[in-house]
């Protein structure tokens, strides 16, 4: 399996780097939100803190789906996904390259919006800046994981662009409020993330586990 995850990892890797169009949308969708807010507020310091973590993650949120909206349609173009039901292969290895190819994507974002972030909002934490390594990633792929397949369920509707955020916004609220809750408190300094960090790890383990146990009927289904 883990050779096939590779496989189509190095294509929608190579994909990306040719086109950039999930790229390009994210960074522009998360920019502009940063940039609105910023000029819509003019914060204090310890306002900045409070408020921060709160637009990072929903504006990663926004980009995301912008780029998830285009990760199965490439697939639709000269009935890959045909081809690809009737290759002899897991649908489970194709469902996680998937995701650790979005994950990659918002990664990269991530750290090109981290110094542009910091410097629209004057931040300097005050709490344990290195959890947010773990913030971070445990965050990102809560939204990537969830993202990608409900993405592939809603791939064949009539109005997917609309479908995805209706899905995905509620089904994401329990970690989105662990990733701002964590996020505030490690910029405040005034409480420990650590509970927030746990429901969050919680929260990935679940619905990795669930996407990979019902990718297969919906990879299937038409």
């Amino acid at each position: 399996m883990t050779g096939l995850v590779l496989t189509h990892l190095a294509k929608d890797l190579r994909l990306e780097w040719r086109a950039k169009d999930a790229l390009n949308a994210m960074l522009f969708f998360a920019l502009l939100v940063v940039v609105v807010f910023s000029l819509a507020f003019d914060p204090s310091a310890a306002m900045s803190r409070q408020i921060a973590g709160g637009i990072l993650w929903v504006s990663l949120l926004f980009a995301v789906v912008t780029a998830l909206n285009q990760a199965w349609a490439r697939e639709l173009r000269n009935s890959v996904l045909d081809a690809q039901r009737m290759a002899p292969a897991s649908a489970a290895s194709l469902f996680l390259a998937k995701a650790l190819a979005n994950f990659i994507f918002v990664s990269v974002v991530e750290c090109v919006m981290a110094p542009i972030f910091v410097l629209f909002y004057n931040l300097h934490p005050l709490g344990q800046t290195w959890l947010l390594l773990l913030v971070l990633p445990l965050g990102t792929w809560a939204l990537v994981i969830n993202g990608t397949f409900l993405a592939a369920l809603s791939l064949r509707a009539r109005s997917r662009e609309l479908l995805l955020p209706l899905i995905l916004f509620p089904l994401t609220v329990p970690a989105l409020l662990a990733m701002v809750q964590a996020t505030t408190d490690i910029f405040t300094g005034e409480l420990e993330p650590g509970l927030w960090i746990k429901l969050l790890a919680g929260y990935d383990i679940i619905f990795t586990t669930a996407g990979l146990m019902l990718f297969e009927i919906v990879f299937h289904a038409e």
